[in-house]
């Protein structure tokens, strides 16, 4: 997956911004095909979502963007000529990999971005990376991909 720094401080901005709950993002680029490896997921864009989950006081391990919503970014994709690469979500207090929850509610196949609210503000010796972790769900019952994240300047 890439993208470049100023849309990965908006990703983490919105998903850090709704702790102690879940925040929650659509993510909206292109597939690249790339040589070698497969494809390319480029983000191109971070849309900012309202974690719905009921109840509210589940939000704290629980998120789930409006479906209404979803249609609205699929459709302002479309004619930007991008398409909804998946969703991003935090888990404010546990590890940036995909929850038993988060592999039973996801649609296969997409790409699922989170990121840990583990990762302390002065422990910034791993960059603008820490506590993101990115994940192909294929789908079919297959384990889900760990994505190497690419960061432009």
């Amino acid at each position: 997956m890439r993208l470049n720094l100023d849309w990965l401080t908006i990703l983490v901005g919105v998903l850090t911004a709704a702790a102690p709950e879940e925040g929650c993002a659509l993510l909206l680029g292109q597939r690249l095909p790339a040589a070698l490896t497969g494809d390319l997921l480029e983000l191109g864009l971070v849309w900012p979502c309202l974690n719905r989950w009921e109840p509210q006081g589940e939000r704290r391990q629980r998120f789930l963007i409006d479906p209404r919503e979803q249609l609205l970014a699929q459709r302002w994709a479309r004619q930007q000529g991008l398409t909804v690469l998946g969703s991003a979500h935090s888990h404010p207090a546990s590890p940036a990999e995909p929850s038993a929850t988060d592999l039973a509610l996801a649609v296969a196949p997409t790409l699922l971005v989170i990121c840990s609210g583990l990762v302390g503000a002065g422990e910034d010796s791993a960059g603008p990376l820490a506590g993101l972790g990115a994940w192909w769900l294929p789908g079919d019952a297959a384990a889900p991909l760990a994505l190497e994240i690419q960061v432009e300047t």
